[in-house]
């Protein structure tokens, strides 16, 4: 089993809950950070010190504060770390189930694990640390999806938030004024509607709505 694992949450209830589970599977080496930049220097220096982390477990979402940070997120953290150490296992831990943030994560940082936080959290995550240690790629049933033939679309984060307003009942109109008072680019009306045209070709949709459903059905939104 792992011997040396590190948390990377900034909450202290995550980060005590977590140390529960690894300590029940008697991992007693373990260390905490609650900013980015911590962690990135931790593992910085366990490597240079030959003291290296077998593993590292980490959250996506950091809440910014009074300290400026130049790494802020988790993907950010991960990108940093497997770019240095492409074998060091790494499990993410968030509440963030989109299909295609995890499908992303797996397929562009190489993540070895994708826990989901919620009511079976804990236990999800002590069968991801054995899997992993396994040499086995976990997911929590609710992203479970996310490597299957029906989620490989290539979808970006403009395209999610596009049909996102869709959902939520804008219009094309509306939608050009909300990313417009919002900086997303492009913004303009035309620009929107050759989005949405292109989005329903590649998601053969006939109309916004069936849009919409299809992608909910898959978990993208």
């Amino acid at each position: 089993m792992f011997k040396k694992v590190l948390i990377v949450d900034d909450h202290d209830d995550i980060n005590s809950g977590v140390r529960t589970v690894l300590n029940n599977m008697g991992i007693l080496k373990i260390d905490k950070a609650q900013y980015c930049d911590d962690a990135y220097l931790k593992i910085k220096k366990a490597h240079l010190e030959d003291d290296h982390y077998d593993l590292i477990i980490t959250d996506l979402s950091f809440k910014k504060d009074y300290r400026d940070c130049s790494i802020q997120s988790g993907e950010q953290l991960i990108a940093a770390v497997k770019t240095e150490q492409p074998q060091l296992p790494v499990i993410v831990y968030s509440m963030d189930n989109r299909l295609q943030k995890v499908r992303g994560l797996i397929s562009k940082h190489h993540i070895n694990a994708y826990v989901c936080k919620d009511r079976k959290g804990s236990a999800e995550l002590a069968q991801a640390i054995t899997a992993v240690y396994n040499n086995t790629i976990y997911l929590s049933p609710q992203v479970s999806n996310a490597l299957s033939d029906k989620a490989d679309l290539e979808i970006e984060d403009y395209d999610i938030e596009l049909i996102k307003q869709l959902a939520n009942g804008r219009s094309q109109e509306e939608i050009s004024d909300y990313f417009k008072q919002n900086n997303k680019t492009p913004n303009s009306l035309s620009s929107i509607e050759k989005k949405l045209n292109k989005l329903r070709i590649q998601f053969k949709a006939n109309n916004a709505i069936h849009l919409v459903a299809i992608v909910k059905d898959l978990g993208l939104i």
